[in-house]
């Protein structure tokens, strides 16, 4: 029996604003039936800070760091935690589906079944990772002995879930909380000591450079194996691109948005972080 097909769109690099504008696009014209299924890879230049919906920038972000070093801040339409994500580490993904094609899951099974991409892809690379759950109120984490290589987030609305998160090729932890405040007061180069035994990336696993195509194409095939369908690569359509292009205008490259949030009363946002 023929696997269902998906869209791919294909590892691009984009801004900040329009990474987000371009999900929540996907989001819209999956709930409109214009678009199947999708699974989209992307990077994010300049580096950049994304806050969850809720998140407040004072108490999570840099802002003096951030624009020292021209890393943009935008806030996710999604929950959880405030992320830093590295132009040259890291491969973001995210994937629009309807929930009944997947099984009309609950919030945490539907985390599980979307998440074993990122799982079977590290397999692929040759290393074993786990779904660490996050609890009522926090979101579940991709770990590999016991630390975080993938931070991930989910957004429902009309029956279809967004859900997005991050994919450690590599990590430079000063940066990362140079630009964010770090939970622990105390010196940078201490931060990163006890960060170390938390977070990690695919290079330091498997002790080699690993090159972002390397990565990307066990991506590829880790969503494709994991969720038993065929990635069919193709574009984002017209009417997607015009409404990321509105959405980063009015929303997501906005001071209101990004500095001040917003009530969530649109839909239900669950978590990146």
């Amino acid at each position: 029996m023929p696997r269902p097909e998906w869209r791919l769109i294909e590892l691009e690099v984009r801004d900040a604003f329009t990474n987000m504008a371009i999900d929540e696009a996907m989001l819209v014209a999956r709930c409109m039936g214009k678009v199947p299924n999708t699974v989209r890879f992307y990077r994010w230049r300049p580096s950049a800070v994304s806050l969850g919906r809720f998140r407040p920038v004072e108490q999570d972000v840099n802002v003096e760091a951030c624009r020292e070093f021209g890393v943009d801040i935008v806030r996710r339409p999604t929950g959880g935690g405030t992320v830093y994500h590295d132009a040259e580490g890291e491969i973001t993904y995210s994937v629009v589906v309807r929930a009944s094609d997947i099984g009309n899951p609950d919030v945490e099974a539907s985390y599980a079944i979307l998440c074993s991409g990122l799982i079977e892809a590290c397999r692929i690379l040759g290393l074993e990772a786990q779904l660490h759950p996050g609890g009522p109120r926090a979101c579940p984490n991709i770990i590999i002995g016991g630390r975080k290589i993938s931070g991930n987030a989910q957004a429902w609305r009309g029956g279809v879930i967004l859900q997005h998160g991050t994919f450690l090729v590599k990590v430079d932890l000063a940066k990362m909380f140079t630009v964010l405040k770090a939970p622990w007061p105390l010196p940078l180069e201490e931060v990163v000591r006890k960060a170390e035994k938390k977070i990690t990336s695919i290079e330091r696993e498997l002790g080699r450079p690993v090159s972002v195509r390397e990565a990307y194409e066990a991506l590829k095939e880790g969503f494709s194996r994991a969720l038993g369908v065929e990635l069919v690569p193709g574009e984002l359509t017209d009417f997607e691109l015009e409404l990321a292009e509105r959405l980063k205008e009015a929303k997501y490259s906005s001071d209101e948005w990004n500095f001040r949030g917003v009530s969530g009363k649109a839909e239900r946002m669950i978590c990146m972080a």
